[in-house]
């Protein structure tokens, strides 16, 4: 999954979309446990994901969620390092729990993900209230470290595995909506991005095994949700084999295996690499009408000197011509999103202009979009020189944004005086007599609520639209 980085997006996030740059807070569960665990999830959606797993894995130890830290005898802080803006703010948190810990000695408080994974040890070290720092391969061992600390001893596992799925392991729905859930498919990744931080942090890939995946549909469905997202840093290299080596299932196939769990369960991905997507992923998005027609297909940049430097080992011409194989397959009506970097290591402002032109051929829906800044520990950082100016990276980044804008509403006007199939996933932010979900492109449509109700799908005529919302009046 490429890096989703907040900084200056516009304003057409789906909550999903919101979540990769908010804070994540656990929600009540009360059985009777005899403690509480209470955990914050920073970054992506795997993190969101892997906090529902180590949730699950808390639960069984005898801790129940909290979403009151004063009451946590555990605190998770569940990290992120994509950007040194990420893990500053994990470390301003520390400096606020600190005030908690004083209060109640005895609360444990943990760092896990891949702040976790990239620091190690010295987290001990720097952040004396930390008492226990766990990778994202380790959650397994948290009831040993768990005792460890219990005992009065500091605890760390940061160990990255090749085989470690948590296939078997039944997730806790944190901050559900009830409608929406997360399958993760696949860990870690083999693509070395010269600019990311992931293969690092979440080790090498590997593919769950398919029949867990949809079993965990059906679980989903049989629980009254009505949509999920397959979950992995790029799900288009999935690829799992069974033990006996007579059956293997490749991306395509297990987006097949997912659809017909059942036809009401609408099926989304993210995210796609270019170089991997291909025209069978396409034709299997085609022919069934759950599987939602958009894709979130990071380009990083529009020329082709910058994407080798990048190491993203695809070049403009590849990339368009996915774009064109989408749009010939799919329709001009897919939904396509994509991941930009402004000021990348040596960009010249003719190869700027290439991000630009690139954008004006796909027009996306909408975009995240960054300047690029170096992390530790990269291949960018080992080897070359981060020579753009502050002033300029961010220029170019403002002008990135201005034509997504651009493109975004005009995006948006295509789809007015268009009924759309809407998936209500809660209320609008503004008003409890209007309703918000979202349309198979992935887009924020809102309505008035009238009868309808969360779960529901609501065939929605779009009569006005913003940049980053449709609005519409259901219509039966």
């Amino acid at each position: 999954m490429d890096p989703i980085v907040d900084l200056d997006f516009i304003d057409n996030r789906t909550p999903e979309q919101a979540a990769a740059c908010e804070t994540k807070v656990s929600e009540e569960t009360n059985t009777g446990k005899a403690r509480k665990l209470y955990i914050e999830s920073y970054g992506c959606q795997m993190n969101f994901s892997d906090s529902e797993i180590v949730s699950s894995i808390m639960f069984e130890q005898g801790f129940d969620t909290t979403s009151n830290i004063e009451q946590a005898d555990l605190v998770f802080l569940n990290t992120c390092s994509i950007r040194e803006k990420a893990e500053q703010t994990v470390r301003n948190r520390l400096g606020q729990i600190n005030y908690y810990k004083k209060k109640k000695p005895e609360m444990m408080i943990g760092i896990l993900g891949c702040m976790a994974e990239r620091l190690k040890k010295s987290l001990l070290e720097e952040e004396k209230i930390v008492d226990l720092v766990v990778g994202p391969d380790a959650y397994r061992d948290l009831p040993n470290l768990i005792n460890e600390v219990d005992g009065g001893q500091k605890a760390v596992n940061v160990l990255l595995s090749r085989e470690e799925t948590y296939a078997d392991i039944n997730p806790i729905r944190l901050n559900s909506n009830g409608v929406s859930a997360f399958i993760s498919i696949m860990r870690g990744c083999d693509n070395m991005c010269s600019f990311c931080v992931v293969p690092f942090t979440r080790g090498r890939e590997r593919s769950r095994d398919a029949y867990s995946i949809v079993r965990e549909a059906q679980q989903l469905v049989e629980n009254g949700y009505k949509e999920v997202t397959l979950l992995g840093q790029n799900v288009d290299s999935y690829k799992w084999a069974s033990e006996d080596g007579t059956e293997s299932v490749n991306f395509a196939q297990l987006l097949e295996k997912v659809a017909l769990v059942s036809p009401d369960l609408r099926v989304r991905f993210s995210t796609s690499h270019p170089k991997d997507i291909t025209d069978e992923v396409l034709h299997t998005m085609k022919k069934y009408d759950n599987i939602c027609k958009y894709i979130h297909l990071p380009a990083q940049s529009g020329n082709s000197r910058v994407l080798e430097l990048m190491n993203r080992t695809y070049d403009r011409e590849w990339y368009l011509n996915r774009v064109d194989a989408i749009r010939a397959i799919l329709g001009e009506d897919c939904g396509i999103s994509s991941d930009m970097i402004a000021g990348f290591c040596t960009e010249t402002e003719e190869e700027h202009q290439d991000t630009l032109s690139l954008m004006d051929y796909v027009q996306y829906d909408y975009s995240y979009m960054f300047f690029y800044s170096e992390r530790p520990g990269t291949l960018a950082a080992r080897k070359l020189e981060d020579d753009i100016p502050l002033e300029v990276k961010k220029r170019r980044l403002a002008e990135i944004i201005e034509k997504q804008r651009e493109t975004s509403l005009n995006r948006n006007k295509r789809d007015v005086g268009k009924v759309h199939r809407v998936l209500v996933e809660g209320f609008s932010k503004k008003s409890d007599e209007q309703l918000s979900g979202r349309n198979d492109q992935n887009k924020v449509v809102i309505f008035d609520k009238k009868h309808y109700k969360k779960g529901d799908y609501v065939n929605v005529f779009v009569h006005d639209c913003s940049v980053g919302t449709l609005f519409g009046e259901a219509v039966g």
